[in-house]
């Protein structure tokens, strides 16, 4: 055990070996770290690393701002004991933030956007720890903090996941006796309404937007909301809160099945240096007690703390810099700062619990994936999650979600239009396939070598077969897009330019016993573009020394250390090869990624079928048999299980 951590505890914690200890220890030594970053006065947190889009005193804020989380869900936790002064170093900051003779006077929220977010977690932290903290400020650092806050009322937020932070302030206000607004609360709580889609998930805003956002932000603040404001009655009805709670606990119950093994939460979406702020879901199920045992919920977040710790994400002094694994700055979006990972606090919102609640103080249980193999579908991302447990990597297959509307128009970002996402994986994120697409794709190449993009295609199925077989399938006009001269601020989601329509393409995946037979066919001869080849992307495996690849007749492999990714030609490709590029993944040095392409332009109509792996196992299984009847496709399993799928729109034959 690395020092600084206690010994593990296999009986209480027999997956991790993880107790409150552990969390508390790691907790200390990050707060720790930062101090050496503090401004004179208390009210920047200025870390290492790349200055965020909104400049360097927005930078500042944040790091106060959310390393404040972590502090207060830590002294809470302890009824207010504080025995390292935290919250004083945090009273200190705050008075001189919102001084506007200060130096260090922070920028308002109704200055700059990004201090609407960071409001939010100042309000958050003075409401839960305010007999320690709030209740002792000196009467004109509380009037200049109102102040302050309450330059968001009435002010105009994107209708996202962001409407939670003006209800997090407002509702602080209104219990400080501050200014607020019952009509911004309202309108806030109707656009979360208007994000809720079917299964308890949520969609960060009006595209099919499926991230870590349903669950950092989207299912956080809620019932923490409810926990720790005065808000029942007429702001917050009691068949609401049982609503949220409902959602919650069918979120959770997927949620569980998308951690590995290892504690890695699925490598999917914007934000991903936030890293374990996937746990804080969690955390309010067992704050609430929702969703699944107290012991499975610890089990799932203990595992991604001690994952992203045992990866050296800490190291080398304790500071969580922008990256994953350790630092690796090009992970960011725009708006991120040296700051921004402090957002992770919200994975830490466990440490607000007591020591001795359940959460804390019942045995770990294992993950689905440690129980059996899975394989289950999630409708409103359009997601097939599977998990073998002798491979212990969690995969979903993307029918669904792509940043966008259907119909739009625009490259495919590497983070959320992808065919596939894994524990295990990450698409390119820099360099020359994060605009033209090779992972997990299904694209078309014009003459130039360019790969189409299918943002804005249609969800045709997602459905549960007999045998445990998946399928999902999606459709669109393919595109091909010039993003070059789109330097606009990267929210995650793709890039625009000039496009150029296609052909219609359809795409479906049929997964069983985590092996997918990915079908692909070419609708029509429409489009303005010529195309010479159909090519179809496997799953990209990353390491620090360069895969090694194995091609033979119809079937190319790409292996890095504990990881194959393999396809095989069941129909329709004349081709293999592989890509390979270096320093385009935060999880090696070195990405590999095989491909299976035609020889020339298929015509409409055309089925091309190729079995897809991902797997950690020295064999791989035996090629399922494809046959086509026009619409009609049946798949023979090696043990002779057969499944009938359907293209033809809308649906799926069982």
């Amino acid at each position: 055990m690395p020092a600084g951590l206690p010994p593990e505890d296999r009986k209480l914690s027999p997956h991790t070996g993880w107790t409150r200890a552990h969390w508390a220890a790691l907790a200390d030594r990050m707060l720790a770290a930062i101090d050496a970053h503090r401004s004179p006065k208390g009210a920047f947190v200025d870390l290492p690393g790349p200055a965020g889009s909104s400049g360097v005193c927005s930078d500042g804020l944040e790091g106060y701002a959310r390393s404040l989380l972590l502090a207060g869900f830590r002294v809470l936790g302890e009824n207010g004991a504080d025995p390292g002064g935290l919250l004083e170093r945090y009273a200190e900051g705050l008075a001189a933030g919102t001084d506007p003779n200060s130096p260090e006077h922070w920028p308002r929220p109704d200055e700059l956007g990004q201090a609407k977010v960071e409001a939010a977690s100042i309000a958050l932290i003075l409401q839960a720890t305010r007999p320690w903290l709030w209740d002792h400020l000196p009467d004109p650092v509380r009037e200049r903090t109102v102040d302050w806050l309450a330059t968001v009322v009435g002010q105009p937020y994107p209708p996202i996941n962001w409407v939670w932070f003006r209800i997090v302030v407002e509702s602080f206000l209104r219990e400080a006796g501050g200014p607020w607004s019952r009509h911004d609360i309202e309108e806030d709580l109707a656009v979360h309404a208007g994000l809720r889609r079917p299964g308890g998930w949520l969609s960060d805003g009006p595209e099919r937007a499926y991230d870590h956002y349903t669950g950092w932000a989207l299912h956080l603040y809620p019932l923490l909301w409810t926990h720790l404001f005065d808000v029942t009655g007429s702001l917050c009805p009691a068949d609401l809160r049982s609503q949220w709670q409902d959602d919650l606990a069918a979120y959770l119950d997927d949620a569980v099945h998308l951690v590995g093994a290892n504690g890695s939460p699925l490598l999917q979406g914007r934000s991903l240096t936030y890293r374990f702020a996937a746990a804080g879901p969690l955390w309010v199920g067992a704050l609430t007690g929702t969703g699944p045992t107290p012991g499975l919920l610890r089990r799932a977040a203990s595992g991604m703390l001690k994952h992203f710790h045992d990866l050296g994400s800490f190291e080398p002094d304790g500071i969580l810099r922008l990256g994953w694994a350790g630092d690796w700055p090009a992970i960011r979006q725009t708006y991120s700062g040296p700051g921004s990972p402090y957002w992770a606090a919200k994975g830490m919102l466990g440490l607000a619990l007591p020591a001795d609640h359940p959460a804390w103080t019942e045995p770990e249980q294992p993950l689905p994936v440690e129980l059996g193999d899975i394989a289950r579908t999630v409708t409103a991302p359009g997601w097939l999650v599977s998990a073998r447990r002798e491979d212990g990597v969690a995969i979903v297959l993307n029918h669904g979600t792509d940043h966008a509307r259907p119909g739009d128009i625009s490259g495919d970002s590497p983070l959320y239009a992808r065919l596939g996402y894994s524990t295990a994986t990450l698409p390119p994120l820099t360099g020359p396939t994060a605009a033209d697409p090779v992972d997990n794709s299904v694209v078309l190449l014009d003459a130039d070598g360019r790969a189409s993009h299918r943002t804005g295609f249609e969800t045709l199925f997602t459905a549960e077969l007999p045998h445990g077989v998946l399928a999902a399938a999606s459709r669109g006009r393919v595109h091909w897009v010039d993003t070059a001269a789109d330097t606009g601020p990267d929210h995650g989601s793709g890039r625009h330019g000039p496009a150029v329509a296609g052909p219609v393409v359809t795409v479906a995946s049929v997964l069983r016993d985590g092996v997918e037979v990915r079908l692909a066919r070419v609708e029509d001869s429409g489009g303005e573009a010529d195309w010479i080849a159909l090519r179809l992307g496997g799953w990209p495996v990353t390491a620090d020394t360069a895969p090694a690849v194995t091609t033979g007749p119809g079937h190319i492999e790409a292996t890095a250390p504990h990881l194959r990714s393999a396809l095989r030609d069941l129909g329709g490709y004349g081709r293999t090869g592989h890509h390979t590029e270096t320093g385009t993944s935060p999880l090696g040095q070195w990405t590999a990624i095989p491909w299976l392409a035609t020889d020339g332009p298929v015509p409409p109509g055309r089925l091309l079928a190729a079995a897809v792996h991902l797997a950690r196992a020295a064999v791989l299984p035996a090629d399922p048999l494809v046959t086509a009847d026009g619409d009609e496709i049946t798949i023979t399993w090696p043990d002779s299980v057969t499944t009938p799928v359907s293209l033809a729109a809308p649906g799926v034959e069982a």
